[in-house]
């Protein structure tokens, strides 16, 4: 296949961390890469570099998904691309600690349109293209946390059980032609000013007690790619965190 028509795949927050591993995947799997970005230009560019070693087509695009506005921008540069849109990772998201006590309007909106409403925009603009092109697969990546009582990030927990649920609706809604799963990540990589003391304490909490490996994550992904009679579905790589 040449690669002007190769299948174009959107991965939201992909400039680092598991939204650059979920783009790498896609690279590997022989698709054209539309990486969006918000304020990490540096590293989107820098990602860009290292997507292209694989010859695969590489777009950037700049975009902050808590604007509407931004988001049919987004979708533009999709429609201006030469290749078809097959996939759309929604991968973005925003985890901050907050008490429930004091959590302010504003903080409570910054998460749920980035972590939720975000992700339902894309997913209605994605279905609309790729039933165009004869279908499609959305996957959203949620969180154990959606299935517990994080009280130390209760607008985050929320959102992800929000989108866990929509995952679920818009199955239903979008199929047959486009199918829409999840992937759950467990404990993978640490936020930067992550204390690591913690971080070693929740990892040998674990049945398998050590953190996920990029590959384990990315074959979560290769199997919705590759199976096309799933959707609805969840897949959780936690390493048995969800049991606890």
């Amino acid at each position: 296949m040449t690669s002007s028509h190769l299948p174009l795949a959107l991965v939201t927050g992909s400039a680092h961390r598991l939204g650059f591993l979920f783009a790498r995947t896609l690279a590997e799997q022989g698709y054209a890469i539309l990486l969006h970005y918000n304020h990490s230009r540096d590293d989107a560019e820098s990602t860009a570099e290292k997507l292209r070693l694989l010859d695969t087509p590489v777009f950037l695009a700049q975009a902050d998904l808590t604007d509407t506005n931004a988001i049919s921008g987004l979708l533009s540069v999709v429609d201006a691309s030469p290749h078809p849109l097959r996939v759309l990772v929604n991968s973005a998201a925003l985890m901050q600690a907050a008490d429930a006590k004091t959590l302010s309007v504003s903080e409570w909106d910054a998460t749920i349109n980035l972590n939720l409403r975000a992700p339902f925009l894309l997913a209605q603009g994605a279905y609309k293209r790729m039933n165009e092109v004869g279908g499609g697969l959305i996957v959203n990546i949620t969180d154990v946390g959606a299935e517990k009582t994080w009280s130390k990030f209760p607008d985050y927990t929320v959102s992800k059980a929000g989108l866990q649920s929509l995952t679920k609706i818009l199955a239903r809604s979008f199929a047959p032609d486009v199918r829409v799963n999840a992937i759950a990540p467990g404990l993978a990589l640490p936020a930067d000013d992550f204390p690591k003391e913690e971080w070693d304490r929740l990892i040998n909490r674990l049945p398998i007690p050590r953190p996920a490996k990029e590959s384990e994550l990315a074959s979560a992904l290769e199997f919705l790619l590759k199976n096309e009679y799933i959707t609805g579905q969840t897949i959780t790589v936690d390493g048995g965190y969800s049991l606890l």
